[in-house]
Formats: structure tokens, C-alpha cells, sequence
């Protein structure tokens, strides 16, 4: 793998993100992506919800954990739960899993390694 880090490409300094530097980039349907520090190893990323938004179920071969900074989500998975502020989740390669915005607020993402398909 061949991929620039992010302090490197010019996004942030290698130690500090800032939030408000840190553009959000419109994924549609009340959902929204602002990308953290990562390298070929890791990637953290906050996501966004509107209240009603969705993330469509899918699956990936990166190892996922979440924790959820605000609102209230329904987590879809191999079972179903409502997770809210401070709670998280954990979700190894290639499980389907998916998520229900119940009120508005963020997800905080970490993948290994990194998404690459997330890079603009």
C-alpha cells in the first residue's frame, strides 16, 4: 500500500487535528464525514446523523469501533440495540452492520487499517 498519511498530505499536523479546521464532507441524506488523523494502520472519523439518517447496512474487511459522542442510535447487527452518548461498539471484518439515527448526533469511528475508499 502506497497511501500518502494524512500529515503528510497537507490535511493536519501529525500530533493535533483541530475540529474546526477540519472540513465535513456531505455524504448525503443527512449524513456527514469529517476525517481524523490516520496512516495505512489506522483511521478515526466522525460521523454526523441527522435525526432519521441512515447508515445502510453493509460490511467491510476493516476491524470497527465506535463510540457514539452524542444523539441515539439503533445499531443494526446481529442483534439490534439503541446506543446513546458515551456508549460504543465493536465490529469485526466483514459483519453486516448498519445504523438508525434516533436523534441527531455523532458517531467516532476508528478503523484498521485505514478506509482508503474515505480518502477524497
Amino acid at each position: 500500500m502506497n497511501h500518502i498519511p494524512f500529515y503528510l498530505s497537507g490535511m493536519n499536523n501529525i500530533f493535533f487535528q483541530i475540529n474546526k479546521d477540519i472540513p465535513w464532507q456531505d455524504l448525503g441524506n443527512g449524513v456527514e464525514r469529517q476525517l481524523f488523523g490516520y496512516d495505512d494502520k489506522i483511521m478515526m472519523v466522525k460521523v454526523r446523523f441527522q435525526e432519521g439518517a441512515v447508515g445502510a447496512v453493509h460490511q467491510h474487511p476493516h476491524v470497527q469501533v465506535s463510540y457514539v459522542e452524542s444523539g441515539q442510535f439503533e445499531l443494526i447487527g446481529d442483534e439490534v440495540r439503541m446506543l446513546s452518548k458515551g456508549d460504543g461498539y465493536f465490529v469485526p471484518p466483514n459483519i453486516l452492520h448498519g445504523c438508525v439515527c434516533k436523534e441527531a448526533g455523532v458517531l467516532v469511528d476508528t478503523f484498521t487499517p485505514l478506509r482508503e475508499d474515505f480518502i477524497v
